[in-house]
């Protein structure tokens, strides 16, 4: 379901700098992986070109088949709306909101309202263990909890690709635990694929495959 083929991306300037280069990798469905490396070494960009947000100098990313350097703006932003939840470590849950109304927002955007946005946002509130809290505001949650709220954000439109990006550098070990066991089983629960990007041995030992990205690629690397 995600095809990366010979991605490079480098940095412009007066000393331009390369990131990475030569990335293939392919991600089927119902994979979770982790993608570790060195501060500096492009996980966080490998990730926005993934999704759409930058652009590699060259090789290609596909989606379901499609490869995103043939879509314009509009269509790239259809195709993350329709196929790709995202999770960040900072939340980006809104205080305005109430929870239950933080985590239709996908929905809204997609034109699901009513009574479909209501089952399905109550669906994955009960799945994320935050059924009891669907009219509480942000302010009235935990770390741990808002981190919930955003996993049930970034999963109740149904997406193919789940892209986080140190989904728990805020959070304390234990809740760290918690928070990526939940994501995991419910990427796989619904039939997605998840990349989670980390600097955190113990986080990316809750995927199914580990990779380092360096300079010259990225690898796999042993378990254990």
């Amino acid at each position: 379901m995600l095809s990366i083929r010979g991605l490079s991306k480098s940095f412009a300037g007066p000393r331009p700098r390369a990131v990475f280069r030569d990335v293939d990798f392919d991600l089927a469905a119902g994979d979770f992986v982790a993608v570790m490396g060195e501060s500096g070494v492009g996980k966080s960009t490998l990730l926005n070109i993934v999704a759409g947000l930058d652009r590699a100098d060259a090789g290609t990313v596909a989606v379901d088949g499609v490869e995103l350097s043939t879509l314009d703006d509009d269509a790239l932003t259809e195709l993350r709306r329709a196929r790709m939840g995202f999770v960040f470590q900072a939340f980006h849950v809104l205080p305005y909101l109430t929870v239950a109304q933080n985590v239709g927002l996908p929905l809204s955007l997609a034109g699901i309202e009513g009574g479909t946005a209501a089952d399905r946002v109550a669906g994955m509130l009960a799945a994320v263990g935050l059924g009891d809290r669907a009219a509480s505001m942000p302010r009235e949650l935990s770390g741990g909890e808002l981190q919930r709220v955003a996993i049930a954000r970034a999963l109740v439109h149904g997406p193919r690709l789940v892209l986080a990006d140190e989904p728990t550098g805020n959070l304390d070990s234990d809740s760290a635990v918690q928070v990526l066991a939940l994501l995991r089983d419910e990427v796989k629960a619904r039939g997605a694929a998840g990349i989670l990007v980390t600097h955190s041995r113990a986080a990316a030992a809750t995927a199914d495959r580990v990779y380092m990205l360096a300079r010259d690629g990225l690898r796999e690397i042993a378990r254990g």
